[in-house]
């Protein structure tokens, strides 16, 4: 047995160190893609724009904030969007973030089949706007919690969790 384990531990360190090396270049390939592509679903200037996502009991709340305070322009603009996904997501009309991450994005089906489960609510805020999305069904919160994560993920240095 200990020579059998011996023979695949090559391997395995191969396959662990391949897998490590190709990652972050992978990582931010996804955070280069959504950067270039971002201009095509958000009016706002992502670079100019903070993605905040909590994971809560019953969901998740996304916010967008613009970086500077005073940036009226950006500020409307996010506020403009946010409210135009909020109304899209209600209807399970995700079609801004596959545009963007991909069809395949993480809890992104389940959101879309069972929309008529979420509660999708649209809140302007001083610098921005946030978008609460809120369930009972533990299936569609693992889901808005899947999703969170990957915009996280792919968002790279522009968005935060909290």
């Amino acid at each position: 047995m200990n020579k059998y384990l011996c023979n695949v531990c090559p391997f395995a360190k191969a396959l662990v160190i391949l897998l490590l090396l190709s990652s972050p270049s992978l990582f931010a390939q996804s955070q280069d893609q959504v950067h270039h592509m971002a201009h095509t679903v958000m009016p706002f200037d992502i670079s100019k724009s903070v993605h905040i996502f909590t994971m809560t009991e019953s969901g998740g709340i996304q916010k967008v904030v613009a970086k500077e305070t005073a940036d009226s322009e950006q500020i409307a603009l996010i506020q403009q969007h946010l409210r135009y996904e909020a109304q899209k997501f209600q209807r399970g009309d995700y079609s801004d973030p596959t545009t963007l991450h991909g069809a395949n994005m993480l809890g992104l089906s389940t959101l879309q089949a069972r929309a008529s489960e979420i509660k999708v609510i649209y809140t302007e805020l001083p610098a921005g706007a946030e978008i609460a999305f809120t369930t009972t069904d533990l299936h569609l919160l693992t889901a808005i919690h899947r999703w969170f994560g990957a915009q996280l993920s792919e968002h790279g240095a522009d968005a935060r969790a909290e």
